[in-house]
């Protein structure tokens, strides 16, 4: 038997036990797994906490590297300089812009497992950047 921790689109995380991956790849694909909490069977594996070696936090790295200390300032300007922050609207903003209801614009915010699901369903492209507060990149 193994135990991996899965997440489903609507984010919900979860243990599920399968008597190998064998075993969770053909039930995943046949839609057998379920989340407990919304039943949604959209499910992915993600990384277990305990499996995981530690590493530094991002400030931790960026006081340990001042280029990327740098690079992490003028990224994260140039974003908020750049791009309109929709908020929780990302995915309908960029829904609206490949529709062409609105016009074409750079548009940065946050958005939900399913959120992303339908972005991709859709074809349409985005990518996903943290972004360091301001105070981790403060000189």
């Amino acid at each position: 038997m193994i135990a991996f921790d899965l997440q489903c689109a609507n984010g919900h995380t979860f243990e599920g036990w399968f008597e190998d991956n064998k075993a969770y790849v053909r039930q995943n694909k046949k839609k057998m797994i379920a989340c407990p909490v919304c039943n949604e069977t959209s499910v992915a594996k993600i990384p277990s906490t305990f499996a995981i070696k530690g590493s530094p936090t991002l400030p931790d790295t960026i006081q340990k590297h001042p280029d990327l200390k740098r690079i992490s300032h003028e990224l994260t300007e140039y974003v908020e300089k750049n791009f309109d922050n929709v908020g929780c609207d990302f995915a309908r903003e960029a829904l609206k812009i490949h529709y062409g209801v609105e016009e074409p614009r750079n548009i940065r915010g946050v958005s939900t497992k399913a959120e992303e699901k339908t972005l991709k369903d859709e074809g349409i492209p985005f990518f996903k950047v943290p972004l360091p507060t301001s105070s981790d990149t403060d000189t």
